[in-house]
């Protein structure tokens, strides 16, 4: 592994890192929310809104995320393309679960 793949590698390992602490906040309800749901809403709706599906569906999406980082780095580590097929995948999966959970959080207010 030549200078430039291992900063690479470094910054993409400090990446998941972030996300995976990212999502045990999230899980544990802590911090910021980071979800459109939450950012774009008025001050007004915030204090009304129910932040636990948020919180959830949040998390999910930054854990899949680390994973997603994690394939990538083993990717350039190991010099091996098919672990893209995994992270492809993987992406696909974090799609459609972040456009079901929406819908389904959206049939809860309902």
């Amino acid at each position: 592994m030549n200078t430039g793949e291992l900063i690479i590698v470094i910054f993409l390992f400090a990446a998941v890192a972030l996300l995976f602490f990212l999502s045990l906040r999230h899980f544990m309800e802590r911090g910021y929310l980071l979800n459109n749901a939450y950012i774009y809403a008025s001050g007004k709706e915030r204090k009304s809104m129910d932040w636990k599906p948020y919180y959830r569906q949040s998390a999910v999406a930054f854990g899949i995320l680390g994973i997603v980082f994690m394939v990538i780095a083993l990717s350039v580590i190991f010099h091996n393309s098919s672990f893209l097929i995994l992270e492809g995948i993987l992406m696909a999966g974090l799609v459609i679960y972040a456009i079901v959970s929406s819908v389904l959080i959206g049939k809860k207010k309902s």
